[in-house]
Parts: structure tokens; C-alpha cells; sequence
């Protein structure tokens, strides 16, 4: 027997895997027997994939590892070099200041967790909170500004108040993923920021660079969230990746091409993501 409420099919018999199958939508929802209707089993939109079996595991989320441990360094600018064939080539010079130091190493023993936290910047310490310099002075290291970690998948073999050079870690050629904040470009309309196609400049056309229709009226109703608008361009978290090396001291990495930010941003260096190779 099948009855119709509100719209939604419900069979009044138990509903096998196979009419479960069946029922699935365009939009991943198939039926479920949980909840009833005047005796009747009731077809209840569950989305596929997010309900499990009965006896399943828990659903389990693994964080993103990093390639190996890097550094930090601040952007000092653009220039160009040029090559023993002839080539000109534009390159980022990146500057290592004071620091770089393991400021703590934790395992799945101590923590859950494979990392090691890296330190950079050094500072007075009364320009940081008084936990941070206890922290610091815990690892026997100076002040430093900024503590971050580098998740690894293996138990990592680093010691504390270990420095980090970056000449040891990295050499000429070598690719690797420089992370950084982008320059804030303010407000801007969806042709700046998404390469939207404007309207006509002519024919009494009134929409010369305006975003144009956002959705249906009546259906959906409503703008979808994530919809590309006229919003807020830069000024957030940006990885340029696989970047080769051109040349590699203690104070300086030199690396092809751009990075983000403008001069003086913050910038963490770190061995490149390749699948197969280095991860």
C-alpha cells in the first residue's frame, strides 16, 4: 500500500536495501524506516553518506600532515637573477631572521599527535604574553613571537631548543610550499575578484559591471551560501606551492617566482606536498 503525505512516498511494508536503493534522488537522499506515519513506515530524506549501518564506526577526520619540518622568514622583496644559460628569471628573496627553534616536540604517546612546534621571531618578552615566555623558557630558547607547528605523519626525531637552518633543511632546487597572508585589496565588485563578464556600456544598458541575477525568486527563495558576490578580496591565507629553490643560505632563502603577502609578511617555508614522492 503507498501512501503520500505532504508529498513525501511512504510504503506501509518494511522498506528493503533494494527499495532504499531505489528511492535514492538526484540530490543523494534515499529512504529511511526510522520514523512512522498512522502505522505507516514513513520515507524520511537522509542524506547519502552521512547516515551508517547499525554497528558502524564513528566517522574518523584526519588532520593534513606536512612533507617535513620547515622555517619561517619574512618577505623582503622581488628582483631578478639570471641563469648560466642567459635566463632571466623573477625570484623572492626571503629573509630569516633570529629564531627557528623546536620549541616543543609531541607524539602520539604525548599528545595524540605527530609535530613539532617551531619558533621564530625573537622578541622582548614583554611584547608576548607571559605563558608564551614561559613556554619559551621552558624549551630553554629566547621570547619568540610566533609558535606554530608542522603535523607530521611519522614520530618526528627532533630534540628541543633544537635551531632549524634552513641550509640544512633545503637546498638549490629543491620544491617546496611558502605560506602566507595576501595583501588586502578591500571591497571589491565580482568582476575584480571573480572575473565576471560585464554588461553592455551602451544602448542605455544600466548594468555596466553590476553582479546581474543571484538565484530564482519563489524558488529557492532564498541566495545559497558560498554564492560568488560582490565581498571582501584578499587579506586571507594563501599557499603558493611547489616554488623550486634558486639558492639557500642561513639568512635568506631564494626561491622562483612569487610569494604572498607584501614585504616584511610573515612567510612559512615548508618541503612541498607531492603525492607519491614526497607524501
Amino acid at each position: 500500500e503507498i501512501l503520500s503525505v505532504t508529498g513525501v512516498q511512504t510504503c506501509a511494508l518494511p522498506i528493503s536495501p533494494a527499495c532504499a536503493k531505489r528511492s535514492m534522488g538526484a540530490k543523494g537522499f534515499r529512504a529511511s524506516a526510522s520514523s512512522s506515519f498512522m502505522g505507516a513506515s514513513l520515507a524520511t530524506p537522509v542524506r547519502a553518506g552521512v547516515a551508517r549501518a547499525a554497528g558502524a564506526s564513528a566517522l574518523k577526520v584526519e588532520a593534513r600532515f606536512d612533507a617535513g619540518v620547515g622555517v619561517f622568514g619574512n618577505k623582503a622583496g622581488m628582483t631578478q637573477i639570471f641563469t648560466d644559460e642567459g635566463l632571466c628569471i623573477p625570484v623572492s628573496v626571503i629573509a630569516v631572521q633570529k629564531g627557528n627553534v623546536v620549541t616543543q616536540v609531541k607524539t602520539v604517546d604525548t599528545d595524540g599527535y605527530n609535530a613539532v612546534q617551531v619558533a621564530y621571531d625573537e622578541v622582548a618578552d614583554y611584547k608576548i604574553t607571559k605563558p608564551e615566555v614561559g613556554h619559551c623558557a621552558k624549551a630553554g630558547v629566547a621570547p619568540m613571537r610566533h609558535l606554530e607547528e608542522f603535523r607530521l605523519a611519522e614520530t618526528p626525531a627532533h630534540e628541543l631548543g633544537q635551531r632549524l637552518n634552513p641550509s640544512e633543511i633545503f637546498n638549490a632546487g629543491d620544491l617546496v610550499d611558502v605560506r602566507g597572508t595576501s595583501i588586502g585589496k578591500g571591497w571589491q565588485g565580482a568582476v575584480k575578484k571573480y572575473g565576471f563578464s560585464r554588461g553592455l556600456m551602451t544602448h542605455g544598458s544600466k548594468s555596466h559591471r553590476q553582479h546581474g541575477s543571484v538565484g530564482a525568486g519563489t524558488t529557492p527563495g532564498r541566495i545559497y551560501p558560498g554564492k560568488r558576490m560582490h565581498s571582501q578580496m584578499g587579506n586571507e591565507a594563501v599557499t603558493a606551492r611547489k616554488l623550486k629553490v634558486v639558492k639557500v643560505e642561513d639568512d635568506c632563502i631564494i626561491v622562483k617566482g612569487s610569494v604572498p603577502g607584501k614585504r616584511g609578511n610573515l612567510l612559512r617555508i615548508s618541503p612541498a606536498k607531492i603525492v607519491g614522492k614526497t607524501f
